[in-house]
């Protein structure tokens, strides 16, 4: 056999297995793993290194407004290229639909923005607006062209669509295998706790921290389960950050709720305290839900070790820290008045390979299923996640043993700051394939602006156990088709 490429003397790692092979590779997928492959037209030594499924990075705003209007700094171009040198060979970011939108008009708008990006890639939808032409025609038409995923919240004034209109829009979902992404927390307790705090005077970033408390993601959370249950509707709850809310999810998932969670690095390896920083800097780590306390970090990190978590993601929102993000309405303001969100799509895999693998938190072949294969397997990205003979070849050669301290270079985004700055990691992501063409090469970018395609997905498969409630069985409800 021919091969356009042989990746040889690596050792393989997918979910379940650990293996000395070769890859070979014929026009941009797998057509070979085996002990020797001879040939190819381009060889890689991968000897002394991992070579394990590129990642998968599942949640990222890029080009993308706010519901404020603040761009993000990254596009596709510079946040593909930020991706790839963090060992990531696809992503799926949000394509938003501000109220009065389309999703024709939002689906065309991120078309030609991700036209930029060097990886392949898809979106999440976010509805904010789900008018009945939305929910019956626009979304079935984006499921068809396999968008086959979206975002709500249960927060923001701009972007919260109610209990109701979560109902209505879950029961879409549900009818074509697409599952609802969920922002959960309790936007009632969050403007109560903000007023309490103004009325104070407490204004300063660090305020932040305890403006949206726990208990506001912990009963979201347990709400946003409840209304899916309802219409035994697949759901995936974003960016977890408190025990309780962790522990919600893994006892819906022991139940057999149709249930998928992420929590993400700087929830695993930040504190509050870096709020409460001199001046004004305390603004590089504001994000929602807010940065917790060390005990919290230790007990997501648990659930990250028992499988609580389908995938550890960024949620990589980079606003600068000047006047174009952070302060666009100024830098004397009030902490609800700073741009929420902080980057991270580059430190995301080296952080989880280096507190994760390296610190023996979680095995080589979790760290596979959280960065890539369960994201793909989740969100029916049929093609990758995973390395078998007939898939695309997205590939991450990695080197285990090198150590490096972050820096805000070495990220290869549009920011001027990372919040990860001088950590020191262990294990470097040297090699990162598309579909065969080598992207990244030992900290070279070699992919060309535009090279990434739109990857269609796959509609959820929802056979088998779900949730079916008394209320809407029709053998015991008096026969009601609701």
């Amino acid at each position: 056999m021919q091969f356009d490429t042989v990746i040889h003397d690596g050792t393989v790692v997918t979910t379940s297995d650990t293996v000395k092979a070769d890859i070979g590779i014929t026009d941009g997928r797998i057509t070979a793993i085996a002990e020797r492959l001879a040939g190819g037209a381009q060889r890689i030594d991968a000897g002394g290194r991992l070579v394990l499924p590129g990642g998968i990075e599942a949640h990222a705003h890029i080009a993308q407004e706010s519901s404020s209007g603040v761009m993000g700094a990254d596009g596709y171009l510079s946040g593909s290229i930020s991706a790839a040198f963090g060992g990531n060979s696809s992503f799926i970011p949000f394509a938003a639909q501000h109220r009065g939108q389309s999703i024709d008009e939002v689906i065309s708008t991120y078309d030609a923005r991700a036209a930029e990006s060097v990886l392949d890639y898809s979106y999440h939808l976010i509805i904010s607006d789900p008018t009945p032409e939305v929910l019956n025609d626009q979304l079935p038409r984006a499921f068809a062209r396999g968008i086959t995923s979206f975002k709500v919240f249960m927060t923001y004034d701009m972007m919260n669509i109610g209990d109701g209109g979560m109902l209505d829009i879950l029961t879409v979902a549900r009818a074509h295998g697409a599952i609802t992404m969920v922002h959960a927390e309790n936007n009632d307790m969050i403007k109560w706790m903000n007023k309490r705090l103004a009325n104070a005077g407490l204004t300063a970033p660090k305020y932040h921290a305890i403006s949206r408390p726990e208990l506001a993601e912990e009963e979201a959370i347990n709400r946003a389960i409840s209304l899916a249950k309802l219409v035994d509707a697949p759901l995936f709850i974003v960016h977890v950050s408190t025990a309780g809310g962790a522990a919600i999810v893994q006892r819906e998932i022991l139940a057999g709720t149709r249930l998928f969670a992420e929590t993400c690095p700087q929830y695993l390896a930040l504190t509050r305290d870096d709020l409460d920083r001199p001046g004004m800097e305390g603004a590089k780590y504001i994000c929602s839900p807010p940065l917790r306390d060390t005990a919290t970090q230790d007990a997501l990190w648990r659930h990250v070790q028992s499988g609580t978590f389908t995938s550890v993601s960024s949620d990589h929102a980079p606003y600068r820290y000047d006047d174009t993000g952070k302060f666009l309405n100024g830098r004397d303001v009030a902490y609800p008045k700073i741009s929420n969100g902080m980057p991270g799509i580059g430190a995301r895999l080296p952080y989880l390979f280096s507190e994760g693998v390296v610190k023996g938190r979680i095995s080589l072949q979790q760290f596979v299923g959280l960065s890539a294969s369960n994201a793909a397997r989740t969100f029916g990205m049929t093609q990758k996640g995973s390395i078998a003979v007939g898939l695309d070849a997205d590939i991450a050669i990695w080197d285990p043993e090198t150590t490096r301290k972050i820096t805000l270079a070495d990220q290869h985004d549009n920011m001027d700051y990372t919040p990860f700055e001088g950590m020191e990691l262990t294990g470097v992501p040297e090699t990162v394939l598309n579909r065969g063409a080598v992207i990244v090469h030992k900290g070279q970018l070699h992919a060309q602006k535009g090279q990434g395609r739109f990857v269609a997905r796959a509609p959820m498969d929802l056979r088998g156990a779900g949730h079916l409630v008394k209320e809407r069985d029709v053998t015991v409800n008096f026969g009601a088709k609701i």
